[in-house]
C-alpha cells in the first residue's frame, strides 16, 4: 500500500473535467428527446385508446429490456438494416427513447391526476378540445409531473455512464482511460464516483425544493 496518490489526480483531472462536461452535455440533450418523446406519448396515450394501443409496444419494450442492450441494438444492430448512427447520435437516442417512456407513464399519471372537470369547463367555455389540453390540462399536469421529472433528469444522468460502451469520452469512459494509464483505480474511480454524486445530489435537492414548493400555499410561494 503506497498510500494515496493525489498527483494522479492532479494530472488527470482536465481530462476528468472534459469527460465531465461531456456526461453533463450528453444527458442534457438525451433528456430533452425524451421529454418531448414523453410528452408527446404520454399525452396521446391518454387522450386515444387507439394511440394508447399503438404506443403502448414501445413504452414496454423500452422499459422492458436493459438500456444497455438498446445501446448495442442502436449502434451495433440498425446498421444490419442500412441505418447507421454515430456514437454521440446513438447514446442520445438510446438514452432519449429509453426516457421518453418512463417520462410517458408520468405524463399520462399527471394528466389523470387532473380532475376531468378541468376540461368540460374549458370546452364549455368555447375551447376546443384541443385548446383545453394545451392551455388548461397539460400546464397543470407538467406542475405535478415537475419534480418526478427531475428525477427522470437524474436517472439519466447515472444512465449516462453506459454509453461508455460506445467509445464516447464521456465522464466513465475518461476514469478507464486514465485507470489503464496510471493502473490507480482507488483514487480514480472515488473521484469519479464523487464527482457523480456531486451531480446527481445537486439534482435531487432540486426535486425536493420543487416538491416542497408545490406543497405550499399559494400565500406562501
Amino acid at each position: 500500500m503506497d498510500g494515496f496518490q493525489f498527483g494522479v489526480l492532479q494530472q488527470a483531472f482536465p481530462l476528468l473535467m472534459e469527460g465531465l462536461t461531456v456526461t453533463v452535455g450528453l444527458s442534457a440533450a438525451s433528456f430533452i428527446l425524451a421529454l418531448a418523446v414523453g410528452i408527446a406519448v404520454g399525452v396521446l396515450r391518454s387522450e386515444s385508446p387507439l394511440f394508447k394501443a399503438l404506443l403502448s409496444p414501445y413504452v414496454e419494450m423500452f422499459r422492458g429490456t436493459p438500456l444497455l442492450i438498446q445501446l448495442f441494438f442502436i449502434y451495433y444492430g440498425l446498421p444490419s438494416l442500412g441505418i447507421t448512427f454515430s456514437n454521440i447520435t446513438a447514446g442520445i437516442l438510446g438514452l432519449g427513447l429509453n426516457g421518453g417512456a418512463y417520462i410517458s407513464e408520468i405524463i399520462r399519471g399527471a394528466l389523470l391526476a387532473i380532475p376531468p372537470e378541468q376540461s368540460e369547463a374549458a370546452v364549455a367555455s368555447g375551447l376546443s378540445r384541443l385548446q383545453a389540453l394545451r392551455f388548461v390540462v397539460l400546464p397543470q399536469a407538467i406542475r405535478v409531473a415537475t419534480p418526478p421529472l427531475v428525477n427522470a433528469f437524474s436517472a439519466t444522468l447515472k444512465e449516462s455512464s453506459l454509453v461508455s460502451v460506445l467509445a464516447i469520452t464521456e465522464l466513465t469512459r475518461v476514469s478507464q482511460l486514465v485507470y489503464t494509464r496510471t493502473f490507480r483505480a482507488f483514487e480514480v474511480y472515488l473521484t469519479v464516483g464523487i464527482l457523480y454524486f456531486l451531480l446527481i445530489h445537486t439534482v435531487s435537492r432540486l426535486s425536493r425544493r420543487l416538491e416542497q414548493q408545490k406543497n405550499l400555499p399559494p400565500a406562501a410561494r
